[in-house]
């Protein structure tokens, strides 16, 4: 191989790719980025044998065809201290040269042949779904999975997937975050019977390696993997195993509730507020509905009282139930603050169901309202 790169489109390439590298592994070779150089392009490889990625390269000269293993620790500290705008790599089969303007570095060589595959995304069926709308369905989901539950199941996000749509939920049990939106089936998609549980750290580097991407991705299943495509990579992720709950038995239905429509800033700032005074132990916070006001109140024993008052539109029966206030928060912290949203409540004792018009819905249990 002999190539020249533009260095800051390699960095964000490798970036991405390094991410997926271990930096332990019973496997060394894990612990290096496959960087090829063939007739289609060139593309970083990296997998922890769970989660695979494929990264295109941008800004590359060819001279001469191939692939080398970049070790990650050393490779990554020359793309952060070098100056140079570009570099140049060559490799045989006893070394790696790297060199900038003024520098030069040279490590051994390792096999690449021996670098493990990492899935492709070659299905001729698939669902295809915009960038925007797949990075909201991370970020409005993804936070309400729990990785350390023994319910494998509840450690990822479920992708449920039809023709023409595309719903995503995180749950932890406490909390249910459910987003959906439009896609369009292509080559025949149905996908009725297909719901993978995608693993929550994947989900998290899938909606990272997107970053403010604009098109469409592809996403598909093949056995036991969860392929997304964009115009910059391919990420495939083993997916859990286990059941997932029955999701649409925890949203809210044909209650008697009282639903008040609130803006996402101001809300988030009278929470932020009230939760000051709360702790670890005890994180609850009152929401006390009352005619033409909201008031959000925290105590504890160690720290004190707290009340903000919110002006609202309200003109109904005295309502109140206690949330805990990260989890309001978690609902909060993906949306714009000029977006609006309805608080549908039934009473201290019921959930709470957070909603916006974008398809997005949020279910939290309360607490209980005697606290110090």
């Amino acid at each position: 191989m002999k190539i020249k790169c533009d260095l800051a489109k390699l960095s964000a390439a490798y970036q991405h790719a390094a991410a997926v590298a271990p930096q332990r592994s019973p496997k060394p070779i894990l612990q290096n980025v496959k960087f090829t150089v063939g007739p289609e392009g060139a593309t970083m490889t990296a997998t922890d044998m769970e989660i695979g990625i494929v990264v295109n390269v941008d800004g590359v000269e060819v001279t001469e065809r191939g692939a080398v293993l970049l070790p990650v620790g050393r490779f990554g500290a020359i793309l952060r201290e070098s100056y140079d705008e570009t570099l140049e790599i060559q490799a045989d089969a006893k070394n790696v040269v790297i060199r900038g303007q003024r520098s030069e570095f040279k490590f051994p060589s390792q096999n690449a042949d021996e670098f493990p595959v990492v899935a492709h995304f070659d299905a001729d069926s698939y669902l295809e779904v915009p960038v925007r709308l797949f990075r909201e369905l991370v970020r409005r989901t993804v936070f309400a999975t729990d990785p350390d539950s023994p319910r494998y199941a509840l450690g990822g996000v479920l992708f449920e997937m039809s023709e023409d749509r595309i719903v995503a939920v995180g749950t932890d049990s406490r909390r249910l975050a459910k987003m959906e939106g439009p896609a369009r089936g292509v080559g025949g998609f149905r996908g009725a019977d297909i719901m993978p549980i995608v693993p929550t750290h994947s989900v998290k580097l899938l909606e990272r390696v997107l970053g403010s991407a604009e098109g469409d991705v592809k996403i598909s299943v093949k056995g036991n993997d969860f392929l997304v495509q964009s115009s910059a990579a391919t990420i495939g992720s083993r997916l859990l195993e286990g059941r997932f709950p029955k999701w649409r038995d925890v949203l809210p239905k044909n209650r008697d509730s009282v639903k008040v429509d609130l803006s996402v800033g101001p809300l988030l700032a009278a929470l932020k507020q009230a939760a000051i005074v709360t702790t670890n132990e005890s994180r609850g916070v009152d929401f006390k509905f009352a005619t033409g006001t909201l008031t959000l109140a925290g105590r504890t024993a160690e720290f004190g009282q707290s009340r903000i008052d919110l002006p609202i539109a309200y003109d109904s029966d005295e309502k109140l139930v206690t949330l805990d206030h990260r989890f309001v928060a978690d609902f909060l912290h993906p949306l714009d603050p000029e977006k609006g949203l309805t608080f549908d409540m039934e009473d201290a004792e019921k959930s709470t169901l957070f909603s916006t018009d974008d398809g997005y819905e949020y279910v939290v249990m309360p607490l209980a309202q005697d606290r110090g």
